[in-house]
């Protein structure tokens, strides 16, 4: 009882402190907390699709065909009487999944060409900064364009296109990171120990050059988002029955002037879903950013 009696203040203090820590960061961070929210609920209504959708999001009932929106289609319907509202619940599946997929493949290859080309510098560096920089060379849609083309339409090989134009700016951020890093105390005092540079690089160099890749990775994630709808309402995206916003909005683009929701819809889910990560991404940076530490 004593002790009881004890901690109970201790931990009702704690509570309270803790609750006082994250009402100061919600205050100092708003737009990170909106966009976390939003993005949230774009993630809870993907995983549960098949559960709010109230219709087959590829079935189609000509029956239907392109009703407005109402208590039995929230958002009307398309040319082919296919729900709209399913259609953008099981897209959020498919645009977060290029975000994930892309972010990632990008990842995985430009940031080890980073590290080494930051870490051992001299002619390795000049070479692998070279071959980046003719990955940079092209317009940010054109070479996607172009690898799609080539390996052919659909949202797997858009994906792959993607990260291959997107990780020479993971590759350049590590570089940096990296030749900031290397010349200190600790990794010197590694290299007088022995220790082989492979071991430097993954134990040391990498970990104290998270801070970029994590903000990059944020805001490429709404960018691959954004890029591989473009794909798709170019044509060589995903392809039908595919549920997918930027495939909605191209399929029925020549009805928008009649027909509002068609496009709308999927447009203002894609709208909605860069603008929450974005405001993730710039909230990242923020938080990370010492400069911006201090100045709160």
């Amino acid at each position: 009882m004593i002790v009881d009696a004890v901690n109970a203040p201790i931990g009702a203090e704690r509570r309270v402190t803790t609750g006082m820590r994250v009402a100061h960061f919600a205050k100092n961070n708003v737009l990170f907390v909106l966009g976390c929210l939003m993005l949230t609920a774009i993630v809870l209504a993907a995983l549960f699709a098949p559960w709010l959708a109230p219709y087959d999001p590829v079935e189609i009932m000509f029956l239907d065909k392109l009703k407005t929106p109402s208590l039995d289609h929230l958002m009307g319907t398309n040319e082919l009487g296919q729900d709209i509202f399913s259609q953008v619940l099981f897209g959020a599946r498919t645009s977060l999944l290029v975000g994930v997929v892309v972010t990632s493949l990008a990842i995985l290859i430009g940031v080890p060409i980073g590290l080494v080309a930051g870490y051992h510098g001299g002619k390795l560096d000049t070479a692998l900064m070279r071959v980046t920089d003719v990955f940079l060379a092209f317009p940010p849609l054109l070479l996607p364009i172009a690898i799609t083309s080539a390996l052919g339409v659909g949202i797997y090989n858009a994906m792959i296109a993607l990260a291959i134009s997107y990780f020479p700016w993971y590759s350049r951020v590590v570089r940096g990171a990296v030749m900031r890093v290397k010349n200190e105390l600790y990794i010197s005092a590694a290299r007088s120990m022995g220790v082989s540079s492979g071991r430097i690089m993954m134990r040391h160099a990498l970990p104290n050059s998270t801070t970029p890749i994590i903000v990059q990775g944020s805001m490429d994630f709404g960018y691959a988002i954004l890029a591989c709808a473009s794909l798709s309402f170019i044509g060589i995206g995903a392809q039908p029955p595919t549920p997918e916003w930027g495939l909605m909005a191209a399929l029925s683009r020549t009805r928008f002037i009649d027909n509002w929701w068609t496009v709308t819809f999927p447009g203002l889910a894609i709208f909605v879903t860069v603008l929450a990560v974005n405001l993730i991404g710039d909230g990242i940076r923020d938080i990370l950013d010492p400069k911006q530490q201090s100045s709160h």
